[in-house]
């Protein structure tokens, strides 16, 4: 007869499918908290445990530079004089709205003769325009800042509210995220600088979750900063768990403890000795195998898991074969059924 051999194929199809993985390279719990304090160390220890090589961030990316008025730039002006509300108001007009651009190496301001500013800092072009109309009036004082540049600005692409920020030579990051309006569900993991067409080794994460200001660098004209969206890095949660879910990563890492809640914890069909984490390409996984006394008692930081990683939860073998009783009963009764009938027509089935 062909059913026992249906059988017992059937069934040792299930149990390869639902049996955690026992080899000789699966790693244990104390390998998993070792490797979570180095996805604790942030983004780019992450890529070194993903085996991507980067390049430190330079020393100099953090310095502050001259940076000078140019051709074509556009200056916000504002004047100020207790008394002298019309020309305030007139160069505030014009600053709030068109801007002076720079032409020919000059501005053109209301009561002045052109003013050569080209090669000249913001406070060195304030100072100059406010000596000019110190001339003319008394008690006068002026502000000057970039409205917009052409060629000397940050360009920002992805979950951003701006697209470009113009620099200063003071300008970092963190002021040019600020002013960009970078939603807090973005994927900080995966967002990225490029300088000079390179991608600048720089942990967004740390800088506006951790407030660590050695990833805070001076921006330059000609940056691209990309913002990326939630679910650019994310893992998944298999097997015997309440939902089976992709869990996005907008950190870089999260919880063991997390995930397993995202998916709605194990049930009771589920086999808390064997909660697999699965690591690295599929042709040569890293496997972890932690239990459910682990989970509990370690604290979160010990149990980190990052971008690409599958959780598995085995099912209790009792649980496998419930369910293989529950799938062939209907098979069973068929099979009575169809006996009974033919019988009462006067056939034999063996």
């Amino acid at each position: 007869m062909k059913f026992p051999f249906v059988f017992i194929t059937f069934l040792s199809l299930l149990s390869s499918c639902s049996t955690p993985y026992m080899g000789k390279d699966v790693c244990g719990a104390d390998q998993f908290v070792v490797d979570s304090y180095k996805i604790k160390a942030g983004k780019f220890s992450i890529l070194e445990m993903e085996g991507k090589c980067f390049e430190e961030l330079p020393p100099d990316f953090l310095e502050e530079y001259r940076d000078t008025i140019h051709e074509d730039d556009v200056l916000k002006i504002e004047i100020y004089h207790p008394k002298r509300s019309d020309i305030t108001e007139a160069v505030s007009k014009i600053g709030n709205t068109i801007g002076y651009k720079v032409t020919d190496g000059k501005i053109y301001l209301p009561d002045l003769p052109p003013v050569c500013t080209s090669g000249l800092t913001l406070q060195e072009a304030k100072e100059k325009i406010q000596d000019l109309y110190l001339k003319q009036i008394n008690d006068i004082e002026a502000f000057v800042a970039y409205k917009n540049r052409i060629l000397r600005k940050v360009e920002l692409a992805g979950l951003v509210a701006i697209s470009s920020v113009p620099v200063d030579g003071k300008i970092r990051l963190f002021d040019v995220l600020s002013i960009a309006k970078v939603p807090p569900n973005a994927n900080l993991f995966k967002s990225y600088m490029i300088r000079d067409n390179q991608l600048i080794s720089v942990d967004f994460h740390k800088l506006l979750k951790e407030g660590d200001m050695t990833q805070n660098v001076v921006m330059r004209g000609g940056d691209k900063i990309y913002i990326a969206e939630p679910s650019s890095a994310n893992l998944m949660v298999l097997g015997e768990v309440g939902c089976e879910t992709v869990v996005n990563l907008p950190n870089g890492y999260i919880s063991l403890r997390e995930a397993l809640a995202s998916a709605r914890g194990i049930p009771f069909t589920g086999d808390k000795s064997y909660i697999q984490i699965i690591r690295g390409a599929i042709a040569c996984p890293k496997i972890y195998t932690l239990s459910w006394k682990h989970v509990i008692h370690l604290p979160n930081e010990s149990l980190l898991l990052m971008p690409g990683d599958v959780v598995y939860v085995a099912a209790k073998p009792i649980t496998e074969w419930n369910r293989f009783i529950s799938q062939l009963l209907p098979c069973f009764t068929g099979i009575d059924v169809i006996g009974k009938g033919c019988r009462s027509w006067g056939l034999f089935i063996p």
